[in-house]
Parts: C-alpha cells; structure tokens; sequence
C-alpha cells in the first residue's frame, strides 16, 4: 500500500492548514489519484490493522439502501455512532448514556431505533432511490449490457452517485452528506474497473476504509455481471489529515508496508444483494498494530 503512503507524505510535505466545519483543522490538499490492480491481492492497509469486519457489514447496509443504524449496531459495527449520538445527546430525551449505552439502546430497541438510529438519506438511499431510481440495478443491468455489446452507447455512463442536492440539508441534520460521493465503472477486455471521486477525505480514518470498500464492492460488481476485477481508480477532491492523527499517520510512515492479504469471495452468489457477511474471506492478513485516533464530528 505504498500508494496511501505516498497520499499521506504528499499531504504533510505539501498540505496548507485549514479550518473545518468540526473545528478540528487540518493539513488539506486539493486534488489527488491513487490506483489500486485488484487483479491478484486486495488492498487493505498494512500499517496498521484496518477493520474490515465492519467494512463489509457497512457495504452490505449500503447495499440493500439501510439507513438505520439498527443493523450495525446489531452486529456489532459503530463506524456511525457519533452523528446521531450527538443528535440524541442534544435532546430532550437525553438519559445520560454514554455512546456505547447509546449503540446498545438503539440495537435492543426498534422504536428508539426509528427514532434515533436514523442517519437521513444517506449512502443506501442514494443508491437504491435516488428520486426513484435504483442506481444499483441500473448500473449493473448496464454493465451487463455493455459485457455483450462493446459498443454499447451507455459504456461511459456507468454512473452511481450519491450527491442528491435537495437532499443534502436533510442527511446534515442526522448524519452526514456523502464524502464519496460519485463512483463510476469501465469495461475493457472482460474486466471491470471503477473510480471513485470522493469531495472530502479523512486520510487516516476513512481512507483506508474507503480503499478496501469500494474495492470490495468492484468484485462483487465484477463477479455479478461475469466479469474479472480490473483497477480501483481513487480520487480526491480534499484529501487532509486532522491536526490530532498528526502523530498517528507519523508513525505509520516509520513502518515498512507488507504483503496484501488475499480476498476470497463465494462464487456462487449472483445477485449484488444476495451477499452475506459469510460469503468473504481474507487470508493472508498480517498488519502492523492497530492505530486509535478520535473521529471529528
């Protein structure tokens, strides 16, 4: 993964510090690529341990258009939790649970689920009902097209986005609005590529995360509509390191990146919304220790 490592030298030598809507500030730079062959090995960060468990449970939620944080806090998963905590902490009905009581509540309870567990349009909504459109069957049905016919007009506009601009105030409230926000694929000789452009990127928190998901959900696309997974395409609008993961991404450039570990996906899943948790396996993962840095909200 020296390609993240490069992103975040790039950063530090050359980002300028700005203020943010959390108040954190950061080092930021404007505009940048990463490129990722998922022909053979899977690219999930090796200087320090990455949580792929709650990565794919996040893609699943995404993909079957959740916006609730029910079924993650059911399994487990709290990459989500600090939004609508903050949100439930502001009001009224606030019993003084701490986060983590918070996740637990909105797990055991469906109707403090509803009412509190919910993130707005987000991700899953998007994609599965962006003004009535599912971009997911659409995108896929295309891709299935142009595997049949490589002169099919619709072969460069294999477009999913998840930036629906009356709906962006109403994601702010609860959540947040998409950070990546647009993803786009491409066939050529029977592999199937995808590039991301995401508009604001934390590049030690999400980054890696962002990495491995969309990676993730390339092979998936590929396996669904018979093809072979091509290149993961990462672009960034602001790409910045907050001022307190500092020291954390300092430390990751001491350590020498290894091996990418193997992703192994069921074969005989042929529905992108038939997939299960069950149906990936890495092997071959052997990172560096896990590195904590605060979420800024």
């Amino acid at each position: 993964m020296e390609q993240y490592l490069r992103l975040a030298r790039h950063i530090l030598d050359n980002g300028v510090k700005k203020e943010d809507r959390t108040g954190t500030g950061t080092i930021s730079v404007f505009g940048y690529q990463m490129r990722f062959s998922l022909q053979e090995r899977f690219p999930l960060l090796t200087t320090k341990k990455v949580y792929l468990r709650g990565i794919i449970h996040e893609l699943l939620w995404f993909l079957q258009g959740d916006t609730n944080l029910r079924y993650l806090a059911q399994n487990n998963v709290h990459i989500w939790d600090a939004w609508p905590y903050r949100r439930y902490k502001e009001s009224a009905e606030f019993r003084g649970e701490d986060i983590k009581g918070f996740a637990e509540k909105v797990a055991q309870d469906e109707k403090f689920a509803e009412k509190w567990g919910e993130l707005g349009p987000v991700y899953g909504k998007q994609w599965r009902d962006f003004n009535g459109v599912d971009q997911i069957k659409w995108v896929i049905d295309e891709i299935k097209k142009v595997k049949k016919d490589r002169e099919s007009p619709n072969g460069r506009r294999l477009i999913v986005s998840a930036w629906n601009p009356p709906e962006v105030e109403e994601m702010s409230k609860a959540g947040l609005p998409p950070c990546h926000t647009l993803f786009q694929f491409y066939v050529v000789d029977g592999k199937l590529s995808c590039q991301l452009y995401q508009r604001s990127a934390d590049v030690f928190l999400g980054v890696p995360f962002n990495i491995a998901s969309y990676a993730l959900l390339t092979m998936m696309v590929a396996q669904v509509c018979g093809l072979e997974p091509g290149d993961f395409v990462h672009t960034f609008g602001d790409a910045h390191i907050y001022l307190n993961h500092i020291d954390q991404v300092k430390l990751q450039l001491t350590r020498e990146p290894k091996k990418l570990p193997v992703m192994k996906i069921n074969p005989k899943v042929k529905s992108i919304f038939d997939f299960r948790f069950e149906d990936f396996e890495l092997t071959g993962y052997d990172p560096h220790p896990a590195i904590k840095g605060d979420v800024a909200v």
